[in-house]
C-alpha cells in the first residue's frame, strides 16, 4: 500500500461502523461525528433517505478535512415505502416492533466515499429480513433490554434481535449498519485497500 495514501475519516459516531471496518483490519485516522438533520423529506422513501443522509454526513465532514478520504454510510429500515425511526423512546420501539412483527423489510445501506480530489463515489447495498410473529412477552423483553435505543427500525441484529430474525436475504453486515464487502470495493477502486 502507498504510504503517501490520504487519512481516512469515518464520518459516523456509530461504534458498530468502527468494530466492522476493523475487521476489514481498518482504523479511521479520526472520527468525525456530523450533525446533519436526518428528517425524512416529504414522501421520501427509504433508499434516497438513505443515500442523501449518506452524501450529507460525507460532505459535512469533507468540510472539515479536505485532505482526507472519507467514508460515510446511513442505513435505513423500511417496510413499503415507510421509513421506520431510529428509534429513540419506548413508544417508537414498540411501534417499530408492531410493524415488523410477522413481516418482511428492507435494509438499506448507502455508502459515499468522498475523495480529495473532490470525487464521491457511492454504493447502496439492501437486505431482505423477516421477524417471525412477536408475542408480547418478547417485545417487552427487548424493550426492558434497552437495546434498540438509536438503533433504525429499533432493533440490533448484532444482539438479541437476531433471535428474531428467520429470515435474511443479502449482506449481514449491511444490516449492522455497514457492508463490508462494498465498502472494501470502493476503498480497493480507489488504490487505498490492496487488492
Amino acid at each position: 500500500m502507498p504510504e503517501s495514501r490520504p487519512p481516512l475519516v469515518l464520518a459516523s459516531a456509530s461504534p458498530r461502523r468502527l468494530d466492522l471496518l476493523a475487521r476489514l483490519g481498518i482504523v479511521p485516522a479520526q472520527v468525525i461525528a456530523t450533525d446533519i438533520d436526518e428528517s425524512p423529506m416529504k414522501r421520501e422513501t427509504p433508499r434516497p433517505h438513505a443515500v442523501r443522509l449518506a452524501f450529507g454526513k460525507a460532505e459535512a465532514a469533507a468540510a472539515q478535512r479536505p485532505d482526507a478520504l472519507v467514508l460515510a454510510a446511513d442505513t435505513v429500515v423500511g417496510v413499503g415505502r415507510r421509513i421506520l425511526p431510529k428509534a429513540e423512546t419506548d413508544a417508537q420501539a414498540q411501534a417499530c416492533f408492531t410493524l415488523l412483527s410477522g413481516r418482511r423489510h428492507m435494509v438499506t445501506t448507502a455508502v459515499v466515499l468522498a475523495l480529495p480530489d473532490g470525487r464521491r463515489l457511492k454504493r447502496v447495498v439492501e437486505s431482505a429480513v423477516t421477524f417471525q410473529r412477536l408475542t408480547e412477552q418478547q417485545v417487552a423483553d427487548y424493550l426492558s433490554s434497552g437495546e434498540w435505543q438509536g438503533k433504525a427500525g429499533g432493533y440490533a441484529i448484532q444482539g438479541r434481535a437476531e433471535a428474531f430474525i428467520r429470515f435474511l436475504s443479502g449482506s449481514h453486515s449491511n444490516v449492522v449498519g455497514l457492508p463490508l464487502f462494498e465498502t472494501a470495493q470502493l476503498l480497493r477502486g480507489v488504490g487505498w485497500l490492496r487488492p
